[in-house]
Protein backbone atom coordinates (compact mmCIF):
# COMPACT_ATOMS: atom_id res chain seq x y z
CA UNK A 1 0.00 0.00 0.00
CA UNK A 2 1.32 3.40 -0.79
CA UNK A 3 1.95 6.09 1.39
CA UNK A 4 -0.74 8.13 -0.35
CA UNK A 5 -3.61 4.97 -0.23
CA UNK A 6 -2.22 4.84 3.65
CA UNK A 7 -3.05 8.71 4.04
CA UNK A 8 -6.57 8.04 2.13
CA UNK A 9 -7.69 5.36 4.20
CA UNK A 10 -6.57 7.07 7.40
CA UNK A 11 -8.67 10.03 6.33
CA UNK A 12 -12.13 7.76 5.75
CA UNK A 13 -11.74 6.09 9.12
CA UNK A 14 -11.77 9.33 10.51
CA UNK A 15 -14.48 10.57 8.60
CA UNK A 16 -16.50 7.10 9.16
CA UNK A 17 -15.00 7.49 13.23
CA UNK A 18 -16.51 11.23 13.38
CA UNK A 19 -19.83 10.59 12.08
CA UNK A 20 -20.80 6.95 13.79
CA UNK A 21 -19.56 9.28 17.14
CA UNK A 22 -22.36 12.33 16.38
CA UNK A 23 -24.77 9.64 15.00
CA UNK A 24 -24.24 7.99 18.51
CA UNK A 25 -24.12 11.57 20.69
CA UNK A 26 -27.09 12.57 18.41
CA UNK A 27 -29.14 9.32 19.19
CA UNK A 28 -28.60 9.72 22.62
CA UNK A 29 -29.21 13.30 23.20
CA UNK A 30 -32.47 13.45 21.29
CA UNK A 31 -33.59 10.67 23.18
CA UNK A 32 -32.86 12.59 26.34
CA UNK A 33 -33.43 15.91 25.56
CA UNK A 34 -37.02 14.53 24.34
CA UNK A 35 -38.17 12.99 27.55
CA UNK A 36 -37.49 16.28 29.34
CA UNK A 37 -39.00 18.63 26.77
CA UNK A 38 -42.08 16.08 26.39
CA UNK A 39 -42.62 16.38 30.22
CA UNK A 40 -41.99 20.26 30.70
CA UNK A 41 -45.39 20.82 26.98
CA UNK A 42 -47.56 18.73 29.17
CA UNK A 43 -46.92 20.59 32.25
CA UNK A 44 -47.07 23.79 29.89
CA UNK A 45 -50.36 22.86 28.25
CA UNK A 46 -51.47 21.99 32.04
CA UNK A 47 -50.32 25.39 33.47
CA UNK A 48 -51.99 27.24 30.53
CA UNK A 49 -55.63 25.77 31.26
CA UNK A 50 -54.62 26.77 34.98
CA UNK A 51 -54.24 29.88 34.62
CA UNK A 52 -57.33 30.21 31.99
CA UNK A 53 -59.78 28.58 34.62
CA UNK A 54 -57.94 31.08 37.43
CA UNK A 55 -58.62 34.34 35.50
CA UNK A 56 -62.16 33.29 34.37
CA UNK A 57 -63.03 32.92 38.16
CA UNK A 58 -61.44 36.00 39.14
CA UNK A 59 -63.32 37.90 36.19
CA UNK A 60 -66.53 36.28 37.61
CA UNK A 61 -65.66 37.39 41.49
CA UNK A 62 -63.80 40.60 41.40
CA UNK A 63 -63.38 40.34 44.78
CA UNK A 64 -60.49 38.20 44.52
CA UNK A 65 -58.34 40.93 42.27
CA UNK A 66 -56.29 42.16 45.42
CA UNK A 67 -55.39 38.31 45.53
CA UNK A 68 -54.27 37.88 42.08
CA UNK A 69 -52.35 40.67 41.90
CA UNK A 70 -50.54 39.86 45.07
CA UNK A 71 -49.67 36.29 43.40
CA UNK A 72 -48.67 38.38 40.40
CA UNK A 73 -46.15 40.80 42.84
CA UNK A 74 -45.02 36.83 44.02
CA UNK A 75 -44.25 35.88 40.90
CA UNK A 76 -42.67 38.97 39.59
CA UNK A 77 -40.10 38.66 42.89
CA UNK A 78 -39.68 34.76 42.39
CA UNK A 79 -38.95 35.35 38.47
CA UNK A 80 -36.59 38.19 39.97
CA UNK A 81 -34.28 35.57 41.78
CA UNK A 82 -34.43 33.24 39.51
CA UNK A 83 -32.56 35.62 36.69
CA UNK A 84 -30.34 36.96 39.57
CA UNK A 85 -28.73 34.29 40.43
CA UNK A 86 -29.00 32.24 36.65
CA UNK A 87 -28.77 34.88 34.14
CA UNK A 88 -28.40 32.48 31.52
CA UNK A 89 -32.45 32.14 31.82
CA UNK A 90 -33.67 35.96 30.02
CA UNK A 91 -36.25 36.06 27.70
CA UNK A 92 -36.85 33.62 25.57
CA UNK A 93 -33.65 31.55 25.98
CA UNK A 94 -33.28 31.10 22.04
CA UNK A 95 -30.56 34.21 21.46
CA UNK A 96 -28.80 32.21 24.63
CA UNK A 97 -29.30 29.31 23.02
CA UNK A 98 -28.02 30.50 19.60
CA UNK A 99 -24.89 31.72 21.30
CA UNK A 100 -23.81 28.15 22.78
CA UNK A 101 -23.70 26.19 19.28
CA UNK A 102 -21.55 28.53 17.68
CA UNK A 103 -19.09 28.55 21.36
CA UNK A 104 -19.67 32.47 22.40
CA UNK A 105 -21.30 31.31 25.57
CA UNK A 106 -21.50 28.20 27.51
CA UNK A 107 -24.39 26.06 29.66
CA UNK A 108 -23.90 25.13 33.41
CA UNK A 109 -26.80 22.47 31.80
CA UNK A 110 -27.99 21.27 35.40
CA UNK A 111 -28.84 24.82 37.08
CA UNK A 112 -29.71 26.29 33.55
CA UNK A 113 -32.20 23.40 32.72
CA UNK A 114 -33.45 23.36 35.57
CA UNK A 115 -33.94 27.20 36.28
CA UNK A 116 -35.61 27.67 32.78
CA UNK A 117 -37.75 24.68 33.54
CA UNK A 118 -39.35 26.30 36.40
CA UNK A 119 -39.27 29.90 36.01
CA UNK A 120 -41.11 29.85 32.21
CA UNK A 121 -43.71 27.05 33.82
CA UNK A 122 -44.04 29.69 36.37
CA UNK A 123 -44.86 32.41 33.83
CA UNK A 124 -47.55 30.04 32.15
CA UNK A 125 -49.34 29.89 35.33
CA UNK A 126 -49.21 33.55 36.39
CA UNK A 127 -51.29 33.17 32.95
CA UNK A 128 -48.81 35.62 30.79
CA UNK A 129 -48.44 35.71 27.16
CA UNK A 130 -46.04 33.25 27.61
CA UNK A 131 -45.05 30.37 24.76
CA UNK A 132 -43.29 27.15 26.23
CA UNK A 133 -41.42 26.51 22.29
CA UNK A 134 -38.58 29.10 23.05
CA UNK A 135 -37.85 27.41 26.80
CA UNK A 136 -38.57 24.10 24.81
CA UNK A 137 -35.62 24.66 22.64
CA UNK A 138 -33.40 26.29 25.11
CA UNK A 139 -33.74 23.02 27.97
CA UNK A 140 -33.49 21.05 24.81
CA UNK A 141 -29.97 22.47 24.41
CA UNK A 142 -29.17 22.42 27.97
CA UNK A 143 -29.74 18.89 27.69
CA UNK A 144 -27.51 18.50 25.08
CA UNK A 145 -25.08 20.26 26.97
CA UNK A 146 -25.45 17.78 29.79
CA UNK A 147 -24.80 14.79 27.56
CA UNK A 148 -21.86 15.88 26.27
CA UNK A 149 -20.54 16.92 29.52
CA UNK A 150 -21.28 12.88 31.13
CA UNK A 151 -19.84 11.13 27.77
CA UNK A 152 -16.70 14.00 28.59
CA UNK A 153 -17.03 15.14 24.85
CA UNK A 154 -14.23 17.29 22.72
CA UNK A 155 -15.41 20.51 22.41
CA UNK A 156 -16.29 20.48 18.67
CA UNK A 157 -18.91 17.68 19.76
CA UNK A 158 -20.03 19.15 22.79
CA UNK A 159 -20.98 22.34 20.51
CA UNK A 160 -22.86 19.64 17.85
CA UNK A 161 -24.88 18.30 20.84
CA UNK A 162 -26.08 21.20 22.04
CA UNK A 163 -27.35 21.88 18.45
CA UNK A 164 -29.09 18.92 18.29
CA UNK A 165 -30.47 19.35 21.52
CA UNK A 166 -32.21 22.75 20.54
CA UNK A 167 -33.59 20.78 17.34
CA UNK A 168 -35.42 18.11 19.50
CA UNK A 169 -36.71 20.65 21.84
CA UNK A 170 -38.67 22.67 19.20
CA UNK A 171 -39.32 19.48 17.46
CA UNK A 172 -41.09 18.44 19.99
CA UNK A 173 -42.56 21.40 21.40
CA UNK A 174 -44.28 21.59 17.80
CA UNK A 175 -44.55 18.25 16.77
CA UNK A 176 -42.21 19.61 13.38
CA UNK A 177 -38.93 17.92 12.62
CA UNK A 178 -38.05 19.25 9.70
CA UNK A 179 -38.96 22.74 11.48
CA UNK A 180 -36.62 21.41 14.24
CA UNK A 181 -33.84 20.76 11.91
CA UNK A 182 -34.52 24.07 9.49
CA UNK A 183 -33.09 25.76 12.99
CA UNK A 184 -30.01 24.02 13.08
CA UNK A 185 -29.30 24.82 9.46
CA UNK A 186 -30.60 28.20 9.34
CA UNK A 187 -30.23 30.00 13.45
CA UNK A 188 -27.91 27.78 15.16
CA UNK A 189 -24.83 27.76 12.63
CA UNK A 190 -26.09 29.48 9.43
CA UNK A 191 -25.00 27.06 7.18
CA UNK A 192 -25.63 23.05 6.16
CA UNK A 193 -22.57 20.97 7.17
CA UNK A 194 -22.75 16.42 7.05
CA UNK A 195 -22.15 17.08 10.71
CA UNK A 196 -24.80 19.49 11.46
CA UNK A 197 -27.39 17.48 9.21
CA UNK A 198 -26.25 13.77 11.60
CA UNK A 199 -26.41 15.40 14.54
CA UNK A 200 -29.87 17.74 14.00
CA UNK A 201 -31.56 14.37 12.01
CA UNK A 202 -30.37 12.15 14.58
CA UNK A 203 -31.15 14.03 17.45
CA UNK A 204 -34.86 15.04 16.21
CA UNK A 205 -35.68 11.29 15.16
CA UNK A 206 -35.30 9.98 18.68
CA UNK A 207 -36.41 12.96 20.65
CA UNK A 208 -40.06 12.43 18.71
CA UNK A 209 -39.45 8.78 19.31
CA UNK A 210 -39.37 9.15 22.94
CA UNK A 211 -42.19 11.80 22.76
CA UNK A 212 -44.56 9.40 21.01
CA UNK A 213 -43.45 6.38 23.36
CA UNK A 214 -44.75 9.01 26.47
CA UNK A 215 -47.89 9.98 24.83
CA UNK A 216 -48.73 6.16 23.88
CA UNK A 217 -47.50 5.90 27.74
CA UNK A 218 -49.71 8.70 28.96
CA UNK A 219 -52.52 7.90 26.96
CA UNK A 220 -52.33 10.90 24.48
CA UNK A 221 -52.35 11.56 21.14
CA UNK A 222 -50.21 13.42 19.14
CA UNK A 223 -51.88 15.71 16.38
CA UNK A 224 -51.03 18.20 13.75
CA UNK A 225 -50.65 21.53 15.54
CA UNK A 226 -53.69 23.88 13.35
CA UNK A 227 -56.35 21.59 12.68
CA UNK A 228 -58.76 24.31 12.28
CA UNK A 229 -57.60 25.49 8.96
CA UNK A 230 -58.82 24.49 5.66
CA UNK A 231 -56.82 24.79 1.81
CA UNK A 232 -58.39 24.60 -1.52
CA UNK A 233 -56.73 21.62 -3.05
CA UNK A 234 -54.29 22.10 -6.09
CA UNK A 235 -52.64 24.96 -7.41
CA UNK A 236 -53.74 28.59 -6.77
CA UNK A 237 -54.87 30.34 -9.81
CA UNK A 238 -56.47 33.34 -8.97
CA UNK A 239 -54.52 36.48 -9.99
CA UNK A 240 -56.79 38.36 -7.83
CA UNK A 241 -55.55 36.49 -4.51
CA UNK A 242 -52.02 37.13 -5.22
CA UNK A 243 -52.67 40.58 -5.86
CA UNK A 244 -54.26 40.93 -2.31
CA UNK A 245 -51.40 38.69 -0.68
CA UNK A 246 -48.79 40.82 -2.12
CA UNK A 247 -50.78 43.97 -0.24
CA UNK A 248 -51.07 41.73 3.01
CA UNK A 249 -47.48 40.43 2.70
CA UNK A 250 -46.50 44.28 2.41
CA UNK A 251 -48.25 45.44 5.64
CA UNK A 252 -47.16 42.28 7.56
CA UNK A 253 -43.61 42.52 6.87
CA UNK A 254 -44.08 46.55 7.89
CA UNK A 255 -45.83 45.65 11.22
CA UNK A 256 -43.10 42.98 11.90
CA UNK A 257 -40.55 45.69 11.45
CA UNK A 258 -42.46 47.87 13.58
CA UNK A 259 -42.70 44.73 16.24
CA UNK A 260 -38.99 44.56 16.37
CA UNK A 261 -38.07 48.49 17.02
CA UNK A 262 -40.89 48.38 19.62
CA UNK A 263 -39.31 45.21 21.29
CA UNK A 264 -35.72 46.92 21.27
CA UNK A 265 -37.31 50.72 22.44
CA UNK A 266 -39.11 49.16 25.54
CA UNK A 267 -35.61 46.96 26.33
CA UNK A 268 -33.77 50.49 26.15
CA UNK A 269 -36.77 52.14 28.39
CA UNK A 270 -35.83 49.00 31.02
CA UNK A 271 -32.21 49.51 30.66
CA UNK A 272 -32.53 53.15 32.10
CA UNK A 273 -34.31 52.01 35.12
CA UNK A 274 -31.79 52.86 38.01
CA UNK A 275 -31.88 51.41 41.38
CA UNK A 276 -29.07 50.34 44.20
CA UNK A 277 -28.55 47.19 43.00
CA UNK A 278 -28.87 45.01 39.93
CA UNK A 279 -31.66 42.54 41.57
CA UNK A 280 -34.41 45.96 41.92
CA UNK A 281 -33.42 46.56 38.29
CA UNK A 282 -34.13 42.94 37.71
CA UNK A 283 -37.59 42.60 40.05
CA UNK A 284 -39.13 46.44 38.49
CA UNK A 285 -38.82 45.00 35.13
CA UNK A 286 -39.79 41.83 36.31
CA UNK A 287 -42.77 43.26 37.96
CA UNK A 288 -43.92 45.75 35.22
CA UNK A 289 -44.09 43.36 32.70
CA UNK A 290 -45.99 40.53 35.13
CA UNK A 291 -48.39 43.32 36.49
CA UNK A 292 -49.43 44.24 32.73
CA UNK A 293 -49.83 40.62 31.63
CA UNK A 294 -52.09 39.93 34.75
CA UNK A 295 -54.25 43.10 33.41
CA UNK A 296 -54.24 42.25 30.16
CA UNK A 297 -54.89 38.31 30.78
CA UNK A 298 -58.23 39.74 32.63
CA UNK A 299 -59.41 41.45 29.77
CA UNK A 300 -59.32 38.86 27.42
CA UNK A 301 -58.21 34.93 27.35
CA UNK A 302 -57.20 35.18 24.20
CA UNK A 303 -54.12 37.54 25.58
CA UNK A 304 -53.39 34.63 28.10
CA UNK A 305 -50.54 31.44 26.90
CA UNK A 306 -48.87 31.22 23.87
CA UNK A 307 -51.50 32.24 21.72
CA UNK A 308 -52.13 28.52 20.53
CA UNK A 309 -56.41 28.94 20.81
CA UNK A 310 -56.43 32.33 19.50
CA UNK A 311 -55.07 31.02 16.14
CA UNK A 312 -56.90 27.79 16.19
CA UNK A 313 -59.85 30.23 16.55
CA UNK A 314 -59.28 32.03 13.29
CA UNK A 315 -59.57 29.17 11.19
CA UNK A 316 -62.61 28.43 9.42
CA UNK A 317 -63.14 24.59 10.28
CA UNK A 318 -63.16 25.10 13.87
CA UNK A 319 -66.74 25.00 14.52
CA UNK A 320 -68.98 27.33 16.70
CA UNK A 321 -66.98 26.27 19.80
CA UNK A 322 -64.07 27.10 18.36
CA UNK A 323 -64.45 30.39 16.28
CA UNK A 324 -63.00 33.77 17.22
CA UNK A 325 -65.70 35.06 19.37
CA UNK A 326 -65.63 38.81 19.69
CA UNK A 327 -63.86 40.02 22.82
CA UNK A 328 -64.84 43.14 24.50
CA UNK A 329 -68.14 43.43 23.49
CA UNK A 330 -66.99 45.15 20.17
CA UNK A 331 -67.79 43.69 16.68
CA UNK A 332 -65.67 41.13 15.13
CA UNK A 333 -63.19 43.51 13.59
CA UNK A 334 -63.22 46.04 16.94
CA UNK A 335 -62.40 42.60 18.65
CA UNK A 336 -59.81 41.68 16.18
CA UNK A 337 -57.88 44.88 16.10
CA UNK A 338 -58.10 45.01 20.02
CA UNK A 339 -56.96 41.55 20.81
CA UNK A 340 -54.09 41.59 17.85
CA UNK A 341 -52.77 45.45 19.35
CA UNK A 342 -52.92 44.05 23.00
CA UNK A 343 -50.90 41.09 22.10
CA UNK A 344 -48.26 42.59 19.96
CA UNK A 345 -47.76 45.38 22.93
CA UNK A 346 -47.27 42.67 25.92
CA UNK A 347 -45.16 40.46 23.67
CA UNK A 348 -42.61 43.16 23.08
CA UNK A 349 -43.21 43.72 26.91
CA UNK A 350 -41.91 40.48 27.50
CA UNK A 351 -39.43 40.28 25.28
CA UNK A 352 -38.81 43.67 25.95
CA UNK A 353 -38.33 43.26 29.85
CA UNK A 354 -36.63 39.66 29.41
CA UNK A 355 -39.08 37.61 30.89
CA UNK A 356 -38.38 34.05 30.71
CA UNK A 357 -40.87 32.69 28.43
CA UNK A 358 -41.16 31.96 24.60
CA UNK A 359 -42.35 34.47 22.03
CA UNK A 360 -42.38 31.89 19.39
CA UNK A 361 -45.83 31.43 19.11
CA UNK A 362 -47.16 34.40 20.45
CA UNK A 363 -45.24 36.29 17.23
CA UNK A 364 -47.30 33.99 15.41
CA UNK A 365 -50.22 34.90 17.25
CA UNK A 366 -50.11 38.26 16.28
CA UNK A 367 -49.31 37.57 12.76
CA UNK A 368 -52.46 35.40 12.48
CA UNK A 369 -54.80 38.56 14.01
CA UNK A 370 -53.02 40.83 11.00
CA UNK A 371 -54.28 37.93 8.41
CA UNK A 372 -57.66 37.92 9.84
CA UNK A 373 -58.28 41.43 9.99
CA UNK A 374 -56.57 41.87 5.99
CA UNK A 375 -59.05 38.77 5.37
CA UNK A 376 -62.57 41.05 6.50
CA UNK A 377 -61.02 43.90 4.46
CA UNK A 378 -60.26 41.96 1.09
CA UNK A 379 -63.57 39.92 1.48
CA UNK A 380 -65.10 42.92 0.91
CA UNK A 381 -63.29 43.94 -2.34
CA UNK A 382 -64.14 40.83 -3.92
CA UNK A 383 -61.56 38.04 -2.60
CA UNK A 384 -62.79 34.15 -2.55
CA UNK A 385 -63.66 32.95 1.35
CA UNK A 386 -61.72 30.19 -0.06
CA UNK A 387 -58.66 31.37 0.54
CA UNK A 388 -59.25 33.36 4.17
CA UNK A 389 -57.21 30.40 5.84
CA UNK A 390 -54.02 30.72 3.02
CA UNK A 391 -53.87 34.72 4.06
CA UNK A 392 -53.79 33.86 7.77
CA UNK A 393 -50.94 31.07 7.44
CA UNK A 394 -49.03 33.70 4.48
CA UNK A 395 -49.94 36.30 7.15
CA UNK A 396 -48.04 34.28 10.22
CA UNK A 397 -44.94 33.49 7.96
CA UNK A 398 -44.31 37.00 6.78
CA UNK A 399 -44.50 38.99 10.19
CA UNK A 400 -42.74 35.95 11.72
CA UNK A 401 -39.65 36.34 9.31
CA UNK A 402 -39.58 39.97 9.19
CA UNK A 403 -38.88 39.53 12.67
CA UNK A 404 -36.83 36.54 12.83
CA UNK A 405 -34.98 36.78 9.15
CA UNK A 406 -35.40 33.13 8.79
CA UNK A 407 -37.46 32.48 5.88
CA UNK A 408 -36.82 28.81 5.99
CA UNK A 409 -37.93 28.18 8.91
CA UNK A 410 -40.74 30.32 8.26
CA UNK A 411 -41.81 27.83 5.57
CA UNK A 412 -41.39 24.76 6.78
CA UNK A 413 -42.81 25.23 9.92
CA UNK A 414 -46.24 26.47 8.57
CA UNK A 415 -46.38 23.58 6.21
CA UNK A 416 -45.06 21.10 8.99
CA UNK A 417 -48.12 22.74 11.50
CA UNK A 418 -51.01 22.64 9.55
CA UNK A 419 -49.60 19.24 7.40
CA UNK A 420 -50.18 21.01 4.24
CA UNK A 421 -48.55 21.99 1.59
CA UNK A 422 -51.52 23.54 -0.62
CA UNK A 423 -50.38 27.01 0.75
CA UNK A 424 -46.64 26.69 -0.34
CA UNK A 425 -46.50 29.07 -2.86
CA UNK A 426 -48.15 31.34 -1.10
CA UNK A 427 -46.27 31.18 1.76
CA UNK A 428 -43.06 31.26 -0.32
CA UNK A 429 -43.99 34.91 -2.01
CA UNK A 430 -45.22 36.40 1.33
CA UNK A 431 -41.92 35.13 3.07
CA UNK A 432 -39.73 36.91 0.59
CA UNK A 433 -41.82 39.94 0.88
CA UNK A 434 -41.42 40.27 4.54
CA UNK A 435 -37.55 39.13 4.33
CA UNK A 436 -37.10 42.01 1.73
CA UNK A 437 -39.23 44.30 3.68
CA UNK A 438 -36.95 43.24 6.96
CA UNK A 439 -33.31 43.82 5.18
CA UNK A 440 -34.66 47.12 3.35
CA UNK A 441 -35.26 48.29 7.20
CA UNK A 442 -31.71 47.53 7.68
CA UNK A 443 -32.71 45.46 10.88
CA UNK A 444 -30.80 42.16 11.84
CA UNK A 445 -32.25 39.08 13.14
CA UNK A 446 -34.30 39.87 16.58
CA UNK A 447 -32.92 37.18 18.36
CA UNK A 448 -29.01 38.09 17.15
CA UNK A 449 -29.59 41.52 18.87
CA UNK A 450 -30.76 39.69 21.40
CA UNK A 451 -27.74 37.76 21.97
CA UNK A 452 -25.29 40.84 21.13
CA UNK A 453 -27.06 42.74 23.81
CA UNK A 454 -27.18 39.55 26.11
CA UNK A 455 -23.24 39.45 25.88
CA UNK A 456 -23.12 43.23 26.49
CA UNK A 457 -24.63 42.59 29.93
CA UNK A 458 -22.79 40.00 31.15
CA UNK A 459 -19.78 41.46 30.05
CA UNK A 460 -18.31 39.05 27.75
CA UNK A 461 -17.25 41.21 25.08
CA UNK A 462 -15.99 43.60 27.71
CA UNK A 463 -13.27 41.13 28.96
CA UNK A 464 -12.49 39.32 25.35
CA UNK A 465 -8.98 40.15 24.07
CA UNK A 466 -7.27 39.69 20.38
CA UNK A 467 -5.47 36.27 20.39
CA UNK A 468 -3.15 35.15 17.22
CA UNK A 469 -3.17 31.77 16.68
CA UNK A 470 -1.01 29.26 14.21
CA UNK A 471 -2.56 25.96 13.72
CA UNK A 472 -0.60 23.36 11.81
CA UNK A 473 -2.83 20.78 10.00
CA UNK A 474 -1.99 17.24 10.27
CA UNK A 475 -2.79 13.81 7.58
CA UNK A 476 -6.77 12.82 7.86
CA UNK A 477 -7.73 16.12 10.14
CA UNK A 478 -11.15 17.24 10.41
CA UNK A 479 -10.06 20.33 8.31
CA UNK A 480 -8.10 18.33 5.45
CA UNK A 481 -9.68 18.93 1.83
CA UNK A 482 -12.48 21.11 3.62
CA UNK A 483 -13.37 24.74 2.49
CA UNK A 484 -12.49 27.30 5.35
CA UNK A 485 -16.50 28.23 5.54
CA UNK A 486 -17.18 24.35 6.11
CA UNK A 487 -15.02 23.51 9.30
CA UNK A 488 -16.82 24.36 12.51
CA UNK A 489 -14.09 26.90 13.87
CA UNK A 490 -14.55 28.44 17.90
CA UNK A 491 -16.75 31.07 18.32
CA UNK A 492 -14.91 34.19 16.41
CA UNK A 493 -12.10 32.89 14.59
CA UNK A 494 -11.43 33.48 11.47
CA UNK A 495 -8.19 32.05 9.30
CA UNK A 496 -6.18 35.10 7.86
CA UNK A 497 -3.38 33.32 6.35
CA UNK A 498 -2.63 30.11 4.72
CA UNK A 499 1.26 28.87 4.21
CA UNK A 500 1.29 26.00 1.71
CA UNK A 501 4.37 25.35 1.35
CA UNK A 502 6.78 28.82 0.09
CA UNK A 503 3.51 29.51 -1.06
CA UNK A 504 1.26 32.40 1.02
CA UNK A 505 -2.43 32.20 0.34
CA UNK A 506 -4.58 34.97 1.50
CA UNK A 507 -7.75 32.87 2.29
CA UNK A 508 -11.47 33.27 1.78
CA UNK A 509 -14.70 31.22 2.82
CA UNK A 510 -13.85 28.93 -0.34
CA UNK A 511 -10.20 28.37 0.15
CA UNK A 512 -9.60 24.18 0.33
CA UNK A 513 -7.33 23.27 3.42
CA UNK A 514 -4.98 20.58 2.69
CA UNK A 515 -2.98 18.65 5.14
CA UNK A 516 0.58 20.38 6.06
CA UNK A 517 -1.05 24.08 5.64
CA UNK A 518 0.13 26.46 7.82
CA UNK A 519 -2.88 28.52 9.46
CA UNK A 520 -2.75 31.75 11.08
CA UNK A 521 -6.17 32.68 13.00
CA UNK A 522 -7.28 35.57 15.03
CA UNK A 523 -10.06 35.49 17.27
CA UNK A 524 -11.82 37.97 19.95
CA UNK A 525 -12.23 35.95 23.14
CA UNK A 526 -11.61 35.52 26.83
CA UNK A 527 -11.11 32.05 27.25
CA UNK A 528 -7.59 31.42 24.90
CA UNK A 529 -7.32 28.44 26.59
CA UNK A 530 -10.71 26.67 25.41
CA UNK A 531 -9.76 28.39 21.80
CA UNK A 532 -6.53 26.58 21.60
CA UNK A 533 -7.73 23.45 22.82
CA UNK A 534 -10.83 22.96 20.04
CA UNK A 535 -8.67 24.14 17.12
CA UNK A 536 -5.88 21.23 18.17
CA UNK A 537 -9.13 19.14 18.19
CA UNK A 538 -9.74 20.49 14.35
CA UNK A 539 -5.79 20.37 13.11
CA UNK A 540 -5.05 16.64 14.54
Amino acid sequence: MTAKERKINKRKANVYKNAGQLLLVGSITGGFAGAVVCLYTLLAQRGEKFSQNAYAFVRENPVFLPLLFAVLALGAFLLSVAIYLVPMIKGSGIPQTEGATRGRLRFKWYRDAVAMFASSLLSIFLGLSAGSEGPSLFIGAASGEGVATLLKRNEMIRRYQVTGGACAGLAVAFNAPLTGMAFAFEEAHKRFTPEVFICAFSSVVFALVVRNGLYALFGLQASSFFENYLFPQGAVSDGKFFLFLVLSAVICGALGVLFYKWTFLLARLFSKIKGKSSFKRIFFRMLTAVLLGGVFSLLSAYLMGGGHGLIESLGTNGGENASFQSAFAFPLVGGLLLVGVLKFIITGVNMGAGVPCGAFIPMLAVGACIGSLLNQAWLGLGMSAGYCDFLVMVCMATFFTAIVKAPITGIVMICELTWSFSALLPVVIGVAIGYFIGDLSRTDSIYEELLEKFEREQGIRARAQREVFTLSLHDGCIAEKREVRDVLWPAGVRVVEIRRGEELILPDGDSVLLSGDVLTLVCRTDEPDKVKAELLEIAR
